[in-house]
C-alpha cells in the first residue's frame, strides 16, 4: 500500500486541524456598571445654562469623560441643595431607589451659615445627614463614596480663603468612623488655585464674580481631580477609567 503520501499529507494538516479544535480564549470584559453623583450646584448638570453665564458646567457633568463605556453616570446633584435639603425634598429617597452601584456624596456649600434652613453644623447634624447617606447607601447595596465640597475660588493676601474646612475635616471624620473611602477634593483644589493664584485661575468662573461655580474648562479639571484619587481610594474603579494617550491609566 502507498501509505507514506497520506501520512505526509495527514502531518501537514494536522497542525491546522489542532488550532480549530484548541479552546478560544477570550479576555473578560469588566461588567458594566452606574456610578451616581449627589450633590450641590458646584457637581450638577446644566441642560439650560443662564444667558449670564452661558459655560456654566458642573464638575459631575464631565466626570463621564474620564470613564469607559462600561460606565454609566448618574448625576442626581441639584442646585442649591444641602445635605439637608437634598433629603427633606425626597430627592434622596429617589435616587437611591435607582440602585446604582457606587455612589459619590458632596455637600457643604449649602450647608453653611446663611443658608436659611438648608443650613447645617459641620460637628452634629451635617455628620448626622451624611452617616445616614452612608447607611441607606449600604442598605441598597450600594458602594458610598464622600468627596469633600470643593473650595470656593475666593483669595485673601494671594491664597485661598476658605469657609468650607470645618465640612471637609467633618467629612473626614464621618469617613474614617464609617470606614468609608474620601476623596479630599477641598484639600486638592485649595492646593490648585494657590498655586495657580487669582489671575491664572480666572477662566475657572463662568463670569467674573461667581467664584463658586465652573467653565466647562474649569469643570473638567475638578473632576479630573477627583479622578486622580480614584485608583488608591476606589481601587475597584481603576479598571473603568480610561487610558491616555500614552497608553496609561487616568491617575
Amino acid at each position: 500500500m502507498k501509505t507514506a503520501p497520506l501520512r505526509i499529507l495527514i502531518s501537514l494538516i494536522m497542525p491546522f486541524l489542532c488550532l480549530f479544535c484548541s479552546p478560544v480564549t477570550t479576555v473578560a470584559k469588566e461588567p458594566q456598571i452606574q456610578v451616581m453623583l449627589i450633590g450641590d450646584s458646584t457637581v450638577a448638570t446644566y441642560s439650560k445654562r443662564p444667558k449670564d453665564r452661558p459655560d456654566l458646567t458642573g464638575w459631575g457633568q464631565v466626570f463621564g469623560e474620564f470613564f469607559n463605556d462600561n460606565v454609566t453616570i448618574l448625576n442626581r446633584a441639584a442646585s442649591g441643595r444641602s445635605s439637608k435639603s437634598f433629603i427633606k425634598e425626597g430627592r434622596w429617597k429617589k435616587a437611591v431607589a435607582e440602585k446604582a452601584n457606587y455612589l459619590l456624596i458632596q455637600f457643604g456649600h449649602n450647608d453653611c451659615p446663611g443658608k436659611g434652613d438648608r443650613s447645617t453644623h459641620p460637628t452634629t447634624d451635617y455628620q448626622q445627614y451624611l452617616r445616614q447617606y452612608i447607611d441607606e447607601a449600604r442598605a441598597a447595596n450600594i458602594k458610598p463614596i464622600l468627596v469633600t465640597p470643593v473650595t470656593r475660588r475666593r483669595f485673601k493676601n494671594g491664597m485661598i480663603w476658605t469657609t468650607l474646612r470645618p465640612y471637609a475635616d467633618a467629612m473626614l471624620k464621618v469617613g474614617r468612623e464609617k470606614n468609608v473611602p474620601v476623596i479630599d477634593l477641598h484639600q486638592k483644589s485649595v492646593a490648585l488655585f494657590n498655586r495657580l493664584g487669582d489671575e491664572k485661575s480666572a477662566y475657572f468662573s463662568p463670569k467674573p464674580e461667581d467664584r463658586s461655580h465652573f467653565t466647562s474648562k474649569g469643570a473638567r479639571k475638578i473632576a479630573g481631580l477627583v479622578v486622580e484619587k480614584i485608583p488608591t481610594a476606589v481601587p475597584e474603579l481603576k479598571p473603568y477609567l480610561k487610558k491616555t494617550n500614552s497608553g496609561t491609566r487616568t491617575q
